[in-house]
């Protein structure tokens, strides 16, 4: 499922107050926004019966550049990490 047909799934559900696809893109991205934003402050953003978004710390590490094959030290980073609630599990 891509963004368009996340926006179309909130339209067609009549419970989530969006009636159109420009409202529903508002919510969706309101939604994307305030996780973002959660991430940026705690590290973390637990949705209950969905799922747990945590910031992760990658460090540097060796590798290789494949055309080369020079050895290249790839700098440390931060990544974005997602746990599956048991609910979420059992429904997929």
């Amino acid at each position: 499922m891509n963004r368009a047909e996340l926006i179309e799934a909130i339209v067609a559900n009549k419970n989530s107050g969006a009636e159109t696809k420009a409202a529903a893109a508002r919510v969706l991205q309101a939604v994307l926004d305030g996780i973002a934003k959660g991430l940026k402050k705690t590290q973390v953003v637990s949705l209950v019966g969905f799922g747990t978004f945590r910031v992760k710390n990658r460090p540097a590490r060796k590798g290789r550049n494949p055309q080369t094959g020079a050895t290249i030290t790839i700098k440390a980073r931060k990544a974005v990490g997602f746990k599956p609630s048991a609910d979420l599990k059992k429904s997929v």
